[in-house]
């Protein structure tokens, strides 16, 4: 993927340029990044698949790998976006989603699992075999979880010398908590020392060149570390420069390598931009642009209350939450509250296990039945400024419509401006 090898260089010759990674499945999130791209003329747009979303047996979306990419680009067709300026990858790829069998069958799974991502056309694949399997020790290892990673890398490089097309880029190393996120609530958070990144890196580079891979190690571009930024449900932890100087410094003695920093969601324009500038120059984000897409949702519902007469209303609101409490599959883990306090946490967590239930067959019903009240009859620009402020001012200046659609990508685009700022306006050169 020679124009995310471009970017990192880029990067560690002194420009303080980076890439936002765009993790999420939902329709309405991608199409709104590809307008986006295409409104500030990026380069690139970079989007990503987690092991447990999309794998050979379909994840929890029900896509393989193959599937994704067509998913991908086929709202790229539709928006006239070209197709050759979207990058993928796929994140935490291992045997995550098999950690109940023995770690000989799951990593027989996740070799398949990551071969099926680099023949699909997945460029950019982070390595984690950092997840314990039945039968290990845990904490896995470190000697362990870099044999495993170094095994996936010998998979994925012989897909490529099948496939063909460019050669896919690496990133190694796992942050705390892993894929899935916390299922509590965050009390402290540790930086990353130095120590421990460096170690990762050199340990995995010592492993590389002894099975071989020295022409891969030289496009392994980024380790994943913890800059101490998170979030739980009603918290966000910013990101302080002060607490990750020596980490930030340490990658700069490492050649043509930066930081991947996950669980960005949330920060603040400037703590965006402070982690690019200290070379955590690949931001990863997901649950925050889903977040967004729910408040647009809600926002929409709101302007129908106000707007439609009541025999005709969606109500997506309570359709939603009627499925939430019906199939609790993918928020009991996460959510402990009784009552009113579990409504709150059901729609407003900033975990947001709300986005699981978009593809729910009665709750896109509702939210088509929604949009399509209100381009019957569209409401006036007051009530948008109202409920939806950031996307009043892009349709005061031309960059949407008053279609619900525009409405709900333009409010989910202010949260990419942020990113962009961060990766693309402190660039001076």
């Amino acid at each position: 993927m020679q124009v995310l090898l471009d970017l990192i260089a880029r990067h560690t010759s002194g420009h303080a340029v980076g890439v936002t990674s765009i993790c999420s499945a939902h329709p309405l999130v991608i199409e709104a990044a590809l307008h986006h791209a295409q409104r500030t003329g990026q380069d690139l747009v970079l989007f990503e698949a987690t092991c447990n979303q999309v794998n050979q047996d379909g994840g929890y979306t029900g896509m393989t790998p193959a599937d994704f990419v067509a998913f991908v680009h086929g709202i790229a067709r539709r928006v006239g976006f070209d197709a050759s300026r979207i990058a993928l990858g796929g994140d935490h790829l291992g045997p995550n989603p098999w950690t109940t069998l023995e770690a000989s069958a799951a990593m027989d799974k996740a070799e398949v699992m990551v071969a099926a991502y680099v023949a699909a056309g997945f460029r950019k694949i982070h390595l984690d075999c950092s997840m314990a399997c039945a039968g290990d020790a845990e904490p896995l290892p470190e000697a362990q979880i870099v044999q495993r990673a170094v095994r996936l890398a010998r998979a994925a490089e012989a897909a490529w010398q099948q496939a063909g097309g460019e050669a896919p880029v690496y990133v190694i190393g796992t942050e705390v908590p892993v894929p899935g996120g916390a299922t509590e609530a965050i009390e402290g958070l540790a930086v990353t020392t130095p120590e421990a990144a460096l170690a990762t890196i050199e340990a995995h580079r010592v492993a590389f060149v002894e099975a071989g891979l020295e022409a891969a190690w030289r496009r392994v571009v980024a380790s994943v570390v913890q800059p101490g930024v998170e979030f739980d449900h009603h918290s966000v932890i910013d990101y302080a420069p002060d607490k990750a100087v020596a980490l930030s410094r340490s990658i700069t003695t490492v050649p043509n390598m930066v930081f991947e920093a996950h669980s960005t969601d949330y920060q603040t324009r400037d703590a965006l931009a402070a982690l690019v500038r200290d070379h955590f120059a690949i931001l990863k984000v997901g649950p925050g642009l889903t977040f967004a897409l729910r408040e647009a949702l809600w926002a929409l519902d709101a302007i129908e209350r106000e707007w439609i007469e009541p025999a005709r209303q969606a109500r997506l609101r309570e359709v939603v939450l009627q499925r939430l409490h019906a199939e609790p599959g993918h928020w009991r883990r996460y959510y402990h509250g009784q009552g009113h306090a579990l409504n709150i946490d059901l729609q407003y967590s900033l975990s947001d296990r709300i986005r699981y239930y978009w593809p729910d067959a009665r709750i896109e019903q509702a939210r088509l039945q929604l949009f399509d009240n209100l381009r019957r009859d569209p409401p006036p620009i007051s009530l948008v400024s109202q409920f939806l402020p950031h996307a009043l001012h892009a349709l005061r200046t031309g960059t949407a419509t008053l279609d619900p659609q525009s409405l709900a990508m333009a409010h989910v685009s202010a949260v990419l401006d942020e990113y962009h700022h961060a990766c693309h306006d402190q660039d001076r050169s």
